[in-house]
């Protein structure tokens, strides 16, 4: 940076968006998430040792590390904040929700969140998540929460529908979702019952690339709803039920995959998160909301610069970097160098997400 003092300018700059929607937090509370948020992108990792060389200030490293540290055991951070900032960047209108799990492992303990979020250009942006106590699969009472939770904030007329893998099915959590009014696009297993026969049966002569529906509704672990399926390249049978047409159910069960791209980018290819020697569950919740939030930031400014100054594609056809590493490289690059261009990224920041294709039409002057 050039200073100590620019960046402190800049990121009080940033505590005021946030203090909106924490009117309960002390600015100097903010003030050192900002910096613990900022230090993330330029360090892309989570990482105490690594966040203090990035944090701002002319205090040891040794107290830049306690400083980082007191913002993950801040229990103020909680996952109210969370939500409401994260809510309040959401694009207008419908979102379409995807839930899914991410895991890894600390030594010999296992670390295993999940996660619900929004489909955003391309990824899933986390909307609030928990810490699951065990490996493996969900249990439908945590799966229930997370979405009664999140409706208290992000109400069913906004949501799209859900998609899901085969991990979250059920007969309860079926139910519970068509009760909030939530439509649902979740994939099942191939021994699951449709009506008296098994998927594998209604579907088992299915090739790849043609798509295929039960005539009339059948019921489905007791819901009475439409079923589609197909086979994938690979030749595995992917079949889901759903309160979508079938068109619209492939529309956006593919979109499903996003959420995996954003899990990518949360670790060894963003933020580095399986480093992290955290293994407290409060804590954990907290970590994840920080990277969310420092994730989202970049996310954000790569969709706008995306527009303005396309991401190249190399020859495989793949673009060079993802919107999210293209927003990362030119936020550093502003923080440390152009802090008036930073300014104008910040206003962008603090905006919510445009529609998808309407981001071109956003004006930030620098």
């Amino acid at each position: 940076m050039k200073s100590t003092e620019s960046a402190s300018q800049q990121a009080t700059a940033l505590t005021q968006h946030f203090k909106a929607y924490a009117g309960h937090l002390r600015i100097d509370t903010l003030q050192r998430l900002i910096d613990v948020l900022l230090a993330m992108i330029a360090a892309r990792s989570v990482n105490h040792h690594d966040l203090s060389a990035h944090l701002p200030g002319v205090s040891t490293p040794q107290a830049k590390k306690r400083r980082a540290d007191r913002t993950f055991r801040d229990d103020q951070l909680d996952m109210d904040f969370f939500i409401a900032l994260l809510v309040a960047h959401l694009p207008p209108g419908k979102v379409l929700l995807s839930l899914d799990r991410t895991n890894w492992e600390h030594g010999e303990t296992p670390i295993n969140f999940l996660v619900l979020g929004a489909v955003v250009h391309g990824f899933t942006l986390p909307l609030i998540w928990v810490p699951l106590d065990q490996a493996g699969n969900s249990h439908t009472y945590a799966r229930m929460w997370l979405v009664l939770k999140l409706l208290h904030v992000l109400p069913a007329k906004r949501w799209q529908g859900l998609v899901a893998d085969r991990e979250f099915i059920g007969a309860e959590w079926f139910r519970f979702l068509r009760r909030q009014g939530i439509r649902r696009a979740i994939r099942i297993r191939h021994s699951d019952l449709l009506d008296d026969l098994s998927g594998k049966e209604w579907f088992d002569h299915v090739q790849h690339g043609h798509f295929h529906e039960v005539d009339e509704k059948v019921f489905v672990f007791g819901e009475l709803m439409r079923v589609v399926a197909t086979r994938s390249p690979s030749g595995d049978l992917v079949i889901i039920a759903t309160d979508f047409s079938v068109r619209k159910t492939w529309k956006l069960y593919r979109l499903r995959w996003s959420v995996e791209c954003t899990f990518s980018s949360f670790k060894t290819r963003g933020f580095d998160l399986e480093r992290t020697g955290i293994t407290d569950a409060g804590r954990l919740r907290r970590l994840f909301g920080l990277v969310t939030l420092a994730w989202m930031f970049c996310l954000r400014l790569g969709v706008w610069l995306s527009q303005t100054q396309p991401i190249p594609v190399l020859k495989h056809g793949r673009k060079a970097v993802s919107l999210v590493r293209h927003g990362a490289q030119h936020l550093v690059d502003a923080l440390r160098w152009k802090p008036e261009r930073f300014m104008a990224f910040l206003d962008l920041l603090t905006r919510p997400f445009c529609p998808p294709g309407a981001a071109g039409s956003e004006v930030v002057t620098y």
